[in-house]
């Protein structure tokens, strides 16, 4: 696309036009926190947000955290999830194309916010947007890992060093998609600086800022960008990106045929059983090596069976976070306060699950180098609990549990 052909679109763009913001970024660098903490500030300021949530695996977790919250009707159009695939590739444009047409179909959205999957590149999207009549990019964000790039990059003075391997051998993997995000982004935003030593944070921000130094560098805490920033971002600069966008191009292209591009594999782990707390402990501090990227999704342990915990891992961190109650464990307990009436209709529930022990069960998903993932998947599935082990839990007994009480983020 030439400078004469966006400025054409431009021209014929609508004055009145709906802004929409990209969540872009690898894989657990902090999407999903900064889309929600969005989301609660413009409820404060009663906007209507449109979103679309892309997961590129079967196991759509955070489509379903995200439509776990209260802002959100079971059948509101406003929210739409495309999953098992990545939103860059043809099939994901698509998707997008379809998804976009739900939310426009009745009352138009003040904001439109799409969080896209880290394996996602940003240029597919960009030019689509380039071309919508109804519809104005104003923000590109890319969210980065502070932690990620300390561990992975030596403070991210191994980034340009790795590229320039990756360019010579013209080998194309995840630094290079890293690197591409930084460098279509209209602003950079980096996360879990918390987590790392304040020394290193300089280092970290000059080493991405370099790659971008056009465009701003901030800090988010917890995704906390105020979304006043948000909705007074300007269209984004398609002008800049345009030399950029034509030496990609051909690579791109024959990319977006690719659902697992970068040599990127996922694994889904489902099984009614509960972790064994101190094997999954283990095997976590022995076994996470540094290509698995990314898993996420929802499990249980025998130790605390009545509560729903997500699983948050990305790089060397992993947090659990209470999601709510299991049905199964509800009933089970004793002093649960529920009426006869409320006790058949959950039983009633029950009784349509197809798992052994109620509505309890694990789904992960694990993204890493193809690699390494099945190795890493088949570690955490012998973490299962055994069938003596579950007689052992079913008749009261305990297991050693070192996983924190408190479910707040710890690194390993």
């Amino acid at each position: 696309m030439t400078g004469d052909d966006i400025n054409e679109e431009k021209s014929a763009k609508p004055a009145t036009t709906i802004p929409i913001i990209i969540l872009n970024g690898f894989l657990g660098s902090g999407k999903t926190t900064l889309l929600k903490s969005l989301l609660v500030q413009s409820n404060k300021k009663q906007l209507s947000v449109g979103i679309v949530v892309n997961d590129m695996s079967e196991l759509d977790v955070d489509g379903l955290i995200v439509a776990q919250t209260e802002f959100f009707d079971k059948q509101d159009s406003r929210f739409q999830s495309i999953h098992s695939c990545v939103l860059s590739s043809e099939k994901g444009i698509e998707k997008l194309r379809l998804a976009l047409d739900k939310i426009l179909a009745d009352s138009p959205p003040d904001l439109l916010i799409i969080e896209t999957s880290g394996s996602c590149h940003p240029m597919p999207l960009i030019e689509f947007f380039s071309e919508q009549q109804q519809l104005k990019l104003t923000g590109v964000l890319t969210l980065v890992d502070a932690a990620m790039i300390d561990q992975d990059f030596s403070s991210g003075q191994q980034i340009v060093p790795t590229l320039q391997r990756n360019l010579q051998t013209q080998h194309r993997d995840t630094t290079n998609l890293l690197v591409e995000q930084i460098m279509f982004c209209s602003h950079l935003l980096l996360t879990k600086v918390d987590r790392i030593e304040q020394y290193k944070i300089q280092t970290i921000a000059a080493s991405i800022h370099a790659l971008n130094p056009l465009v701003s560098i901030v800090s988010v805490p917890w995704g906390n960008l105020p979304i006043e920033d948000a909705l007074e971002m300007p269209e984004y600069d398609y002008h800049r990106v345009e030399q950029l966008i034509q030496e990609l191009k051909p690579v791109i292209e024959a990319e977006n045929h690719d659902d697992r591009p970068y040599n990127l594999a996922t694994q889904v782990i489902e099984d009614d059983r509960p972790f064994h707390p101190q094997r999954l402990w283990d095997t976590c501090n022995t076994y996470l090596g540094q290509h698995i990227y990314r898993s996420k999704g929802f499990f249980y342990l025998p130790s605390r069976d009545n509560v729903s915990l997500l699983w948050n891992q990305a790089a060397a961190g992993i947090s659990l976070q209470l999601i709510g109650y299991w049905r199964a464990g509800i009933l089970e307990d004793e002093n649960n306060g529920l009426d006869k009436m409320e006790i058949e209709a959950l039983q009633e529930r029950l009784a349509n699950e197809k798992g052994r022990f109620g509505d309890r069960r694990c789904q992960l998903t694990v993204i890493g180098d193809k690699s390494q993932v099945d190795w890493f998947a088949e570690s955490l599935r012998q973490c299962f609990l055994t069938e003596d082990e579950i007689e052992h839990w079913q008749s009261g007994g305990e297991f050693p549990d070192p996983w924190p009480d408190s479910y707040v983020t710890r690194k390993y």
